[in-house]
């Protein structure tokens, strides 16, 4: 079930409409709080004040009574014939009968209860009703109080007692008159007051009990389970589903508790505010409807329009900015943000079609780019079911294009070049990107590779016209590629990376174009298996290490070797180099082949000095080994446990190396330099280094790359090379290597240079290690004087 919005406490509308509402009704609830505390506070002072009347009518009554039998009993002490009778003996018959029936015509006169005539010694004589004798001890207190009266329990039954001394003149005795407390008083009491009462006893040592009252019969019977209590001057009692306030008025009596319970019926004193609460409660249910149906339109006038602007919102969130967004008038607040939402709509649209101008349209051609060209050629595929074709087209001569006239004209040559493509294009309705640099593709629909071969061959011959730029006249060639869908693939980046192959087999066959075919990329294939094959290669023990000895040419013995890596392939045989070399720099795995090649020159190194050989072995460094901040700490570790001195390790590394990033290498090779291995640069003269940084570097060596010395035999200017090179390592206080010494001429050349050392297939082709201390001890030099090099050197001057 889905509650309407002012109920849902998620929404902005239910939660105005609650906030509304709890305000409302926590006002609500504590004003009719108050007022009902109020109103019950109220009646119960009012009650508390009736009780208080209610005690005074009591004991005005009492004193009403106490004051009619004073006046009786003196009446009657003073009368004439009362006195005569009492002063007859008693002996006499007749006597006693005749003051019995004066006490009693004097107390029906009056409606006295009981009325009794004691002697001076406070015997009875005579009374109106039986037991009188036990107000002889209420008689003793009423003769010598000042006040005359006083009351005193027979049974079950109070009586207020009133004493007259009789006097004839002497005091022969007392009259003793008195009202019993009964329901008449409490009735007279009731008419007066609206009070209910209850007489109460408590016999010495004994339980409360209720004498007489005029409760009903129910609540009567329940104030028993209350005498148990002892009876306070103010309480509220549950009297038969009836609470009822109650004020005990205590009455002095010998040695007994005597007192009147006073009782009010707080429910029907509390009866008349009860509508008034109703009246009250009703208002505030009508009250909170009212306030709840303006909250909810006042809510829906809020939410409304935010509403809107969030449905806005969720358009632009999905991508559509071409609604406007509605203006909302209705509330200054939302249409400030309404007006906020358009001008970001209007922003998001231009910058996202500035994005997808940049990310999917090349900006010099105008045309498709290669995330563009990919996307189409995919939809394609989704959709389209006809067999379609990919060519992709690389510029002969681009290059040179560049370097020559400027990139500025090159720019302009693509720009020519996409121009007569789009011309070509519009017939056979195919797209036209340019991916990268001299790179463009095409994609023809409904398109066999006869058709295909076909559009190559009209591009081909198109490009046989020659291009004028400045009035430089630029001949056009190009390589085409071409995958065919869906015989070459389902995939995107599978058909582009054959397409590519094609065009560089098309380009080094120099064909022009040609269909993609498996047997172009089985090397490609070989390469990743080989490289897939290497990462075992070292835990399965197939990496061997060769040794290439370097000879000192003016003493004429070994002094060291260059340590290489070979892979003994179990199927493959002797793997070369550089057929797995490049792809463990380009993967970082060439990190696990320096490590092994360390691990095992320093091991060598242990052997050919336990042997009696001071060799010092060279290890080559890769760009990414340079790069690695560790690799100090990782050679020391390969080292230390063979006690091997870093002296006898010889660390090469390549100019390129340290032209990529040459504070770090810098940083690297002073760590090791202090560390005190000896370090060499490689094929000296082949990168792009500075002699700034040269003279910066840490270095002991230089190594004359093998193309400046296998060639100064013939070459001057490589002779000139060589010696500048020499004379410039001497200078900078570093010995010199020549690599590639393959003729006796080569040693006495660089010999007379001033060459340190040399290596090269003349004194021995890279060897086994287990081959080398052997070789090494038997060893002779050449004679220097088979061989003439008078001729260069003096050419050399």
């Amino acid at each position: 079930m889905r509650w309407p919005a002012w109920l849902n406490l998620n929404r902005l509308q239910g939660r105005i409409v609650a906030l509304f509402l709890a305000l409302l009704l926590v006002v609500q609830v504590v004003s009719f709080s108050v007022i009902r505390a109020s109103i019950t506070h109220n009646a119960e002072r009012s009650l508390a004040a009736e009780l208080q009347t209610g005690e005074r009518v009591l004991l005005r009554l009492l004193a009403q009574q106490s004051g009619k039998l004073h006046d009786a009993a003196e009446l009657l002490a003073k009368d004439y014939g009362f006195r005569g009778a009492v002063g007859l003996s008693l002996a006499e018959a007749g006597t006693v009968e005749t003051i019995r029936d004066a006490l009693t015509n004097q107390g029906e006169r009056i409606g006295a209860s009981v009325v009794a005539y004691f002697d001076n010694q406070l015997q009875l004589v005579a009374a109106t009703r039986d037991g009188a004798a036990a107000f002889g001890p209420a008689l003793r207190q009423l003769s010598t109080s000042k006040e005359g009266a006083a009351l005193a329990v027979q049974g079950r039954q109070v009586y207020q007692l009133m004493a007259v001394q009789v006097r004839t003149p002497a005091p022969v005795g007392w009259v003793v008159m008195g009202f019993a407390l009964d329901r008449e008083v409490l009735d007279d009491l009731k008419a007066l007051s609206d009070l209910d009462s209850v007489v109460l006893l408590q016999p010495a040592g004994g339980a409360w009990l209720d004498i007489v009252g005029n409760l009903d019969t129910a609540a009567s019977a329940a104030l028993k389970a209350h005498l148990h209590d002892k009876p306070t001057p103010d309480q509220v009692l549950e009297l038969a589903g009836e609470r009822m306030r109650a004020r005990f008025v205590a009455l002095p009596v010998g040695d007994q508790r005597l007192g009147v319970l006073l009782l009010r019926s707080l429910d029907a004193a509390l009866a008349p505010y009860r509508q008034l609460q109703l009246i009250l409660l009703g208002l505030t249910v009508l009250g909170a409807a009212v306030f709840a149906l303006v909250s909810v339109l006042l809510a829906r006038g809020i939410s409304g329009p935010i509403t809107a602007l969030s449905a806005s919102a969720r358009r632009l969130e999905s991508g559509d900015y071409e609604t406007p967004v509605p203006a909302a008038p209705e509330l200054e607040e939302v249409h400030k943000l309404s007006i906020a939402l358009e001008s970001m709509r209007e922003g998001i649209r231009g910058r996202d079609a500035l994005v997808n101008r940049l990310a999917y349209v090349d900006q010099l051609t105008e045309l498709p780019n290669r995330a563009r060209f990919a996307q189409i050629l995919q939809l394609h595929m989704d959709q389209a079911y006809t067999p379609a074709a990919v060519l992709m087209l690389d510029l002969d001569r681009f290059k040179h294009v560049n370097d020559v006239l400027g990139h500025d004209v090159g720019d302009r040559l693509l720009q020519a070049v996409a121009l007569r493509l789009q011309q070509l294009c519009e017939p056979i309705q195919s797209v036209l990107a340019r991916l990268s640099g001299d790179e463009f593709a095409l994609l023809v629909p409904h398109a066999d590779a006869r058709v295909a071969s076909e559009v190559a061959l009209a591009i081909l011959k198109d490009f046989e016209r020659p291009l004028q730029i400045d009035n430089e006249t630029i001949d056009l060639g190009a390589g085409i590629g071409i995958v065919l869908l869906p015989e070459h693939g389902q995939d995107v980046n599978l058909l582009l990376g054959r397409a590519e192959l094609a065009m560089y087999a098309a380009k080094t066959r120099q064909c022009g174009s040609l269909i993609y075919h498996p047997q172009l990329d089985a090397g490609s294939q070989e390469s990743l298996s080989l490289l897939s094959e290497l990462r075992r290669a070292v835990e399965n023990d197939e990496l061997r290490l060769y040794l290439q000895p370097k000879v000192d040419l003016h003493q004429g013995r070994v002094v060291g070797a260059e340590a290489l890596v070979r892979w003994q392939h179990p199927t493959r045989g002797l793997v070369p180099p550089m057929q797995f070399i490049p792809f463990a720099e380009q993967t970082g795995f060439i990190r696990m082949l320096s490590a092994w090649v360390l691990a095992g020159a320093a091991k060598f190194s242990r052997e050919a000095m336990d042997a009696g050989l001071s060799l010092r072995l060279s290890v080559n460094l890769s760009t990414r080994d340079l790069m690695d901040q560790d690799l100090p700490a990782k050679i020391e570790a390969l080292i230390t446990p063979l006690q091997v001195p870093p002296a006898s390790l010889c660390l090469e590394i390549t100019e390129s190396a340290i032209m990529d990033d040459p504070e770090r290498a810098l940083s690297t090779l002073e760590h090791l330099h202090a560390m005190g291995f000896k370090l060499s640069i490689d094929d000296f003269g082949t990168g792009y280094s500075s002699l700034a940084y040269l003279k910066r570097l840490p270095v002991d060596e230089l190594k004359i790359d093998k193309s400046f010395v296998m060639a100064m035999e013939r070459d001057l200017d490589d002779a000139r090379i060589v010696r500048s090179t020499i004379e410039l390592a001497h200078n900078l206080g570093l010995s010199v290597v020549a690599e590639g010494l393959e003729t006796l001429k080569a040693w006495v050349i660089l010999g007379k240079l001033g060459c340190d050392q040399g290596q090269g297939y003349y004194i021995c082709k890279p060897m086994p290690q287990d081959q080398f201390i052997a070789w090494a001890s038997s060893w002779q030099p050449p004679d220097p004087e088979a061989a003439t090099a008078e001729s260069m050197m003096a050419k050399l001057g």
